[in-house]
């Protein structure tokens, strides 16, 4: 039986990820080493390791051949990318600044990135690198770091100033290839403990699929990794993508994200974020088909 792990946001805490990653070699033994491991999305912004994080990353493949592993685009990274001119080409009749005008009206409290080259970057990357007037974010009772995706400390980890836009030529190439590559949506045969569906199929999106809207409609705009939208649900969302598609449901089909900043566990919807890229929460992994929770807190000493 080939476990499969799913990885929660990482948001730039190197020391987190490395340990949650020791724990599962630790609780999984050999099996870890053929296992599917998809993480979640959202590994930059936040933390201040952005850079090592994309590094080990990058380092998978080589240092675990047998596992098969899976890189969910998370807004964050979405953002990133963005801003470095890394997304998927639009269609020939559309400009990325079409997808400005949705957020005009935060243009100036978010402090939009204007730097060279703007006037065709999506919105996500100018806001990804503005710089927020109001400083203190009410809703998590802390200041923004630099702008309103946090995303000074992702500078600073390449050894550039927020705003910089020398941050284009300080990030490697291969984090550059990485970022890319980034994926979506995933779906994938899972084995289950539920005695009804020892096996079904799996979907992985960073934050999940709107429940007013055609799922299949929805699959097609991120396999076809559409950058026409100033803000993809299934990459941004919140209210209307906590719960499961009725039609998923009906299929006993299970639908993991991230993004969210808890730990949600249904018989077919599930969100493993416990941290939110707090430095004082944990990163959750979840293994299937046990629905085990790995943190990087759990101790084997």
């Amino acid at each position: 039986m080939v476990l499969t792990i799913c990885i929660g946001d990482v948001h730039g805490y190197m020391d987190k990820l490395e340990r949650v990653w020791l724990n599962l070699q630790h609780e999984l033994r050999e099996s870890f080493e053929d296992s599917t491991v998809i993480f979640l999305g959202d590994y930059c912004d936040r933390g201040p390791d952005t850079a090592k994080v994309i590094d080990f990353l990058v380092s998978l493949p080589e240092r675990h051949p047998s596992q098969k592993h899976v890189f969910l685009c998370g807004n964050h990274d979405f953002a990133f990318a963005s801003f470095l001119r890394l997304l998927p080409p639009p269609p020939d009749s559309f400009s990325l600044s079409d997808t400005w005008k949705e957020f005009y009206k935060n243009e100036e409290r978010e402090g939009w990135w204007s730097g060279e080259g703007y006037e065709e970057m999506h919105i996500q990357g100018r806001r990804w690198a503005g710089h927020i007037r109001d400083r203190y974010n009410v809703k998590k009772g802390m200041d923004y770091k630099g702008s309103i995706y946090d995303a000074a400390p992702t500078f600073e980890s390449y050894g550039v100033a927020h705003g910089d836009g020398g941050l284009i030529k300080a990030v490697p190439e291969k984090h550059k290839k990485f970022l890319q590559d980034l994926v979506w949506v995933h779906e994938e045969e899972v084995d289950t403990s539920d005695p009804e569906m020892s096996r079904t199929k799996l979907i992985a999106v960073h934050v999940g699929l709107e429940i007013t809207k055609s799922v299949e409609e929805q699959l097609k705009v991120l396999y076809n990794r559409d950058v026409t939208f100033p803000r993809v649900e299934a990459l941004s969302g919140r209210k209307n993508v906590w719960e499961i598609p009725i039609e998923l449901s009906e299929k006993r089909i299970l639908l993991v994200s991230g993004h969210h900043g808890t730990l949600h566990m249904d018989k077919h919807r599930l969100i493993i974020d416990e941290g939110g890229g707090l430095e004082h929460l944990p990163i959750a992994a979840l293994v299937f088909p046990s629905r085990r929770i790995v943190r990087d807190t759990d101790s084997h000493i």
